[in-house]
């Protein structure tokens, strides 16, 4: 019994670490900021944004599942990996498990998301199933966009326009200019989280085959698409300020200036492993000036 039971929270262990929980707030920012605006506009719905927010989680932790299979798959991903372990690749879990959770997961995202569209319209299934096949799509199927150099559009158009529009459509039918232009900032945040990792990546991402930018036009190009990330989410207050809502609220993100020219030093000194953290730290910047951006809207 007792190694009956070692061994099941390993395998819960092994399953929290391929959902890869570092990486989930770009799952929770597009449904804050979205439901922070829907809020503004007197038209929050709770209900909306519990589902919305678990089918986020979903959809997110199986295109994590989903980017470790392929990964294995292509061979992409070996134990002596620069970034973090990968399940499959250290024998954590077996294919076929895998394969199984992600049809549990996305299964589930499409079944709660039917309450979403029960309350909404047929333009949230759509959504729904579009988020779906991209989550498959970035590493899967006959032209995977992460090994094509479109990993990063695919990350800002699904994290930043359509999770952060979508939710705020799902509890006011509409789409406003001001939520377009919240979502910016949300999308190239979290579009940073997979600069850093491609970055990171480089040498193996090219011996493996794999494309993305950062191989395709070098470190120097990387540096610079991570520093416009960081300069153009910072623009984005000032124009909500002066065109949608005058809060001087809105301005509560430039709180985390210090902490993006720490990370920029970083993208400049750090090689390798060193990286990590500052994958880490990318991924709680998105988080807590979504936070920050979300508490402005609200108040």
């Amino acid at each position: 019994m007792i190694l009956s039971s070692a061994k099941k929270i390993n395998k819960l262990q092994s399953w929290i670490l391929a959902s890869r929980p570092k990486t989930l707030p770009a799952a929770f920012v597009p449904v804050a900021i979205g439901s922070a605006l829907a809020y503004n506009d007197n038209q929050f719905n709770a209900g909306a944004v519990a589902v919305a927010l678990i089918c986020s989680f979903l959809i997110q932790i199986g295109t994590n599942f989903v980017n470790d299979l392929y990964d294995f798959i292509a061979g992409t991903d070996k134990k002596d990996r620069v970034g973090p372990t990968r399940v499959l690749a250290s024998g954590l879990i077996s294919v076929n498990e895998m394969k199984i959770g992600i049809s549990i997961t996305f299964s589930s995202a499409f079944i709660l998301g039917m309450y979403l569209v029960y309350i909404s319209s047929w333009i949230t299934l759509i959504i729904g199933i579009v988020s779906i096949i991209a989550g498959f799509a970035y590493t899967a199927g006959p032209f995977p966009l992460a090994y094509n150099g479109l990993g990063d559009v695919f990350v800002f158009l699904f994290f930043g326009f359509v999770g952060t529009i979508g939710t705020y459509y799902v509890q006011t039918l509409t789409v406003t200019e001001f939520v377009v232009w919240a979502s910016v900032p949300v999308g190239a945040l979290i579009t940073n989280i997979l600069v850093i990792n491609n970055y990171r990546d480089i040498d193996e991402d090219r011996l493996a085959g794999k494309n993305t930018l950062a191989v395709k036009f070098g470190r120097n190009f990387t540096r610079f698409q991570y520093v416009s990330f960081m300069i153009l989410s910072y623009l984005v207050p000032f124009i909500a300020f002066f065109t949608y809502k005058q809060s001087y609220l809105l301005f509560l993100p430039l709180i985390t200036i210090p902490l993006s020219i720490k990370l920029i030093r970083m993208i400049y000194i750090f090689e390798g492993k060193e990286l990590n953290k500052t994958l880490e730290l990318t991924a709680k910047l998105s988080a807590i000036y979504g936070i920050l951006f979300a508490i402005g809207i609200l108040v």
